[in-house]
């Protein structure tokens, strides 16, 4: 088992915000209500992402520290604002993504997005709009699939071989996680670590 110490480190509304860019970071995105905060949580083994059962509701990118000591090990991980739904005016989308697309274009530490998508659905539209907008930018990306504890653990591989028949734009074959149950979440833990560990973060391919 891969023991993390985590805390939170900062909140951030604007890029001025953004702490200072020491340490190799690793983001999270995905579609709003796709489980994300409770992964974060489940990954981190305290409850640090706000958990909300409005979709959109994160407004911030929160920065946790992780150091792993038996590893050697210290990144940030970063939680971005879900794409998609969101109950708010268009306005303050418009900032949200002004914000998401800063990060991710110019933050010079970042060397990994973990793309998060709901295992019961596959990836939807705006799944593969930002698979896209992430090719198109150089942006490394990881598939990581959330609520699989939702499908029977024998229908697992039809699910997978079904979604992968269709490209998808993935550092290596997605993970498969469900946070509710814990399923995938050690593995992921060991991936995360593992990555953070090597002195370069590698180029997404299709899967």
């Amino acid at each position: 088992m891969i023991l993390w110490k985590a805390g939170l480190l900062s909140t951030c509304y604007t890029p001025a915000q953004f702490p200072p860019a020491r340490l190799r970071e690793i983001a999270l995105v995905g579609r709003s209500n796709v489980g994300k905060s409770t992964l974060v949580n489940k990954l981190l083994g305290q409850r640090l992402a706000h958990v909300s059962n409005t979709p959109g509701k994160t407004r911030s990118i929160n920065f946790f520290s992780i150091i792993c000591e038996s590893e050697n090990v210290s990144f940030l991980l970063v939680d971005l604002p879900g794409y998609g739904f969101a109950k708010r005016g268009k306005s303050e989308q418009q900032k949200w993504k002004m914000l998401v697309e800063e990060y991710l274009l110019r933050r010079e530490s970042l060397a990994l997005v973990l793309q998060l998508v709901d295992f019961r659905h596959g990836l939807l539209d705006n799944d593969r709009i930002f698979q896209q907008w992430a090719r198109g930018n150089d942006i490394p990306v990881q598939v990581v699939f959330t609520k699989a504890d939702k499908i029977a653990r024998g229908k697992h591989r039809e699910y997978l071989e079904r979604y992968l028949s269709r490209s998808v734009f993935t550092r290596t074959v997605p993970h498969i996680t469900g946070a509710a149950s814990g399923l995938g979440v050690e593995e992921l833990k060991l991936f995360l670590t593992a990555f953070s560990s090597q002195n370069a973060s590698g180029q997404a391919t299709e899967a």
